[in-house]
């Protein structure tokens, strides 16, 4: 190829016109800008779309070699932040700004306001409670005979599965195995520490070399080697319960005079609230997540960061409470499944790299693990921030105003 991009481009869209060359064979052929150039140009001339803005990314386009296919620039999402806040974590402590990546109007300016009244409180407080990325194959045997065979001896080989799945990778370490059984299938739920990754495919790769294990010793036959019990990018009771990725939680005290002077309320009306609509609300509509709108935090706070976007399913697994007290308003939430990594993936993307920066938790940890768990803790307050303001909206009869205030 040449010193010129622009003639590089032109002559992969010749070879594509000529049948020489395919979509996704361009990167063989040229640097991936010149690649995506092409790519857009013939796109754009099959469909009469003008995609100069797609077209126009801040960042070298190998840089994202390891995140997608096929590329023609990138889909740009506005990034804010809220704050500063104050948090008390276990694994991050004192004044943080909260990047946030959203096209939804309004959301910010709530997190801000939630922001400020966690901080008129003092900070908020938080804590990773339980930590493990799973995997679960699922097995097949002849017969519930077979299945207890294999469930024994899971148990009695534990040691065995852990060898051969830590031979796979230098940080993940598997920390159990739990087996399920449903007449003939036999799912083994593998949970690993995967440190400051998020680790899904440390997790499969380590989990492939423990089945081959399996095989090799038991009549056992892997079917699939996620059997959905895992459970990756579904709604599912399992991840409320037994957690996946950081279980997390973040909670404050907020003084009732602050309740009533910032938000317009009273400790008593937003627990109502929370009460009707978070818990009642979300039974009757046999909801996983009891609360407002974790989604709405969780998804900005991905996006600004790196993090896996399919993944605010269950990280939106999430239960928020609400208590009056006698010296004020009592606010939690527990996030069961929030899966998050500060190294991998999409944090080496120059624009999330900078949104970690931004939080202080960039690369790999001291000690390892430590910095995901500290970004799970930066989500989790400013989960905290979003249902404090929007339940107060509510508890107050403010929200539509406020739309309509910011022309939302």
């Amino acid at each position: 190829m040449t010193d010129d991009p622009d003639a590089d481009a032109d002559a992969l869209v010749r070879r594509v016109r000529d049948g020489d060359l395919r979509l996704h064979e361009l990167e063989d052929h040229a640097d991936a800008d010149a690649a995506a150039t092409a790519r857009r140009r013939i796109v754009e001339s099959d469909t009469g779309v003008d995609l100069d803005a797609v077209g126009a990314y801040g960042f070298p386009a190998d840089r994202a070699d390891a995140n997608i296919e096929n590329m023609i620039g990138a889909a740009q999402v506005p990034m804010g932040v809220a704050g500063p806040v104050t948090i008390h974590g276990g694994a991050v402590d004192g004044e943080r700004y909260l990047p946030m990546a959203t096209t939804e109007g309004a959301l910010l300016a709530s997190v801000n306001r939630g922001c400020s009244v966690v901080d008129a409180a003092g900070g908020a407080t938080a804590r990773v409670t339980k930590s493990g990325m799973t995997r679960a194959p699922v097995f097949r045997v002849g017969d519930v005979a077979e299945a207890e065979a294999l469930v024994e001896w899971v148990r009695e080989n534990e040691d065995r599965l852990r060898e051969a799945a830590e031979a796979t990778t230098s940080h993940g370490e598997l920390t159990d195995v739990t087996p399920y059984v449903v007449g003939d299938s036999v799912f083994l739920r593998f949970r690993y520490d995967t440190k400051d990754a998020m680790g899904m495919n440390m997790a499969t790769i380590a989990t492939r070399a423990a089945a081959e294990a399996v095989e090799e010793s038991t009549t056992a036959s892997l079917v699939a080697l996620s059997g959905n019990l895992c459970t990756d990018k579904k709604p599912a009771a399992i991840n409320a319960v037994e957690g996946r990725g950081r279980s997390v939680t973040a909670d404050v005290v907020i003084p009732r005079d602050v309740v009533e002077e910032r938000l317009h309320t009273t400790p008593e009306a937003i627990a109502e609230v929370n009460t009707r609509k978070n818990h009642v609300g979300s039974a009757k509509a046999g909801s996983l997540g009891f609360n407002a709108h974790v989604a709405n935090v969780v998804a900005a706070m991905f996006l600004a960061t790196g993090q896996d976007a399919a993944q605010v399913v269950e990280g939106s697994n999430a239960i928020t409470t609400a208590e009056a007290r006698e010296e004020g308003l009592y606010v939690s939430v527990s996030l069961a499944s929030l899966e998050v990594g500060t190294v991998g993936g999409g944090t080496k993307l120059p624009t999330q790299g900078e949104g970690l920066d931004l939080l202080g938790v960039a690369g790999g940890g001291d000690p390892p693990g430590a910095n995901a768990d500290a970004l799970a803790e930066c989500i989790a307050v400013g989960a905290l921030a979003g249902e404090l303001s929007l339940l107060a909206a509510l508890g107050s009869r403010h929200l539509s105003s406020a739309h309509e205030s910011l022309g939302r």
